[in-house]
């Protein structure tokens, strides 16, 4: 193992790009630059997935509930559905312009990566931001969209110092300054102490990643655990010789919604499960493997998850197949109590695919159920995630705000608002500029719901 003077070669990027989801709604929607908007679901269970740098000044931030975002922001808010398609297609142009400089990277979601460019090596730190500009200036080319560069002698360094470029920088640490850089932050900055081990290590008087490299490896273990807390020692130190490396394919591939009310009818919950089952088999297809093992995830009004799994006699992209897999699993609400979230997962991903000769037989049997009932999370979506767009039970049919529709005449748009009737469209795309708006009869035949990525023209 190297030690971080050892170390001095070698150039790890981290590149993320500037609150991304917000971002892209941004840039797809040129009325919002400049505007406080909060990505994610409207409703009173609603989290926050993204928020704009303008959303971030009031305090709003990632993962807090809606209402608290939007109560800290006031009535400049925008707050719009998440649209994962279109993060999705861009996150895909974001990667392959980073691959045109360096083939070789390792993503951790869909807008964050590391890389380590061979040129790089034995280089100095001026030749090192330049190539981060470069790199920065490609995406920028590629998508519109501004992207950060954190560099050091491996990922924990890069990584932080990212969150320290952001918005729209680079910030290189010297290499062989790594510890002076290090110790002073906070031991929460340290990749792998999340909140329960911070406040665990915070009540013994272990406040910056300094304190902690200077713990005993004995002392480290019995507060960290045997596992995680000797590499989190070593990061401490200074040491990370973790290589950059493509990710595996992913082992699951997933869908879920939080409701704004729990589901308390059994055609609700079918509805839902056909819903996310839909929703997933897109990732499927895009993924371009088969599945043959079919997951129905029930979170109750309780919190506690119910699970339920078949497996299928080969692997299959058959939609119908496997939403009538899903269907089967699924549990009558007056028996197991209200719902609040569903997620459907497809596993057992292989590039074979058999098809069936009778598929209206295909399913499984009885004796392929698997019911599980447990207080604890179901297996984790190994994809990257992606927030869900937040369903309401027994919705009317009307426009959502933030929907994608087109008109024959106008073109092109979004919903504003709705109401009493009239919807307000934002004609506008990515190469538009700034559109305009227009109120229309909700029930005008000729505005129709869009393909989103046609916002990116």
């Amino acid at each position: 193992m190297s030690s971080p003077s050892s170390s001095r070669a070698r150039w790890v990027l981290h590149i993320d790009m500037d609150a991304f989801f917000a971002s892209v709604e941004q840039l797809t929607r040129p009325t919002l630059r400049g505007r406080p908007v909060l990505v994610g679901g409207a409703g009173g269970r609603g989290v926050v997935a993204g928020a704009s740098y303008e959303a971030r000044v009031f305090g709003a931030r990632s993962a807090m509930p809606m209402h608290q975002a939007r109560r800290l922001v006031g009535a400049t808010a925008v707050v719009l559905p998440p649209r994962g398609a279109v993060y999705r297609e861009v996150s895909g142009k974001v990667f392959a312009a980073v691959r045109e400089l360096v083939p070789v990277i390792e993503t951790l979601s869909f807008d964050e990566a590391f890389a380590e460019p061979d040129e790089l090596t034995g280089a100095d730190r001026t030749t090192a931001v330049e190539f981060a500009e470069r790199l920065r200036a490609a995406v920028r080319e590629a998508t519109g969209l501004a992207a950060s560069v954190g560099v050091g002698s491996g990922k924990q360094i890069a990584k932080i110092a990212s969150g320290l470029a952001k918005p729209d920088g680079v910030v290189a640490i010297e290499q062989g300054s790594e510890l002076a850089f290090l110790h002073p932050l906070p031991v929460r900055k340290l990749w792998g102490i999340g909140p329960v081990a911070g406040d665990r290590l915070q009540r013994l008087g272990i406040d910056t990643i300094g304190d902690l490299a200077r713990m005993s490896r004995a002392e480290v273990e019995s507060v960290l655990g045997t596992t995680i807390g000797p590499a989190l020692h070593l990061l401490a130190q200074g040491y990370d010789d973790r290589p950059v490396a493509e990710r595996a394919e992913a082992k699951q591939i997933s869908a879920e919604s939080t409701f704004a009310t729990d589901l308390v009818e059994l055609g609700q919950l079918r509805r839902a499960v056909e819903s996310a089952g839909t929703h997933a088999h897109r990732r499927l297809l895009e993924d371009g493997r088969g599945a043959k093992t079919v997951v129905v995830k029930m979170k109750k009004a309780d919190m506690s998850i119910l699970t339920r799994s078949a497996t299928l006699s080969a692997a299959t992209t058959e939609l119908p197949t496997l939403l009538a897999a899903a269907g089967r699993l699924v549990l009558d609400p007056l028996e197991i109590g209200p719902v609040r979230l569903v997620g459907v997962s497809y596993s057992g991903l292989s590039a074979v695919q058999q098809f069936s000769m009778f598929p209206e037989l295909d399913g499984p049997d009885a004796d392929n159920l698997d019911p599980v009932a447990s207080g604890d999370a179901a297996p984790p979506d190994d994809g990257p995630a992606v927030p869900e767009r937040v369903q309401i039970p027994g919705d009317t049919v009307g426009w959502r705000t933030g929907a994608d529709v087109v008109h024959p005449v106008h073109g092109h748009g979004w919903v504003q608002g709705s109401g009493h009737g009239v919807v307000t469209v934002r004609f506008e795309t990515r190469s538009s500029g700034p559109g305009f708006s227009k109120n229309l009869d909700a029930a005008d035949p000729d505005l129709t719901a869009a393909d989103p990525l046609r916002s990116l023209d």
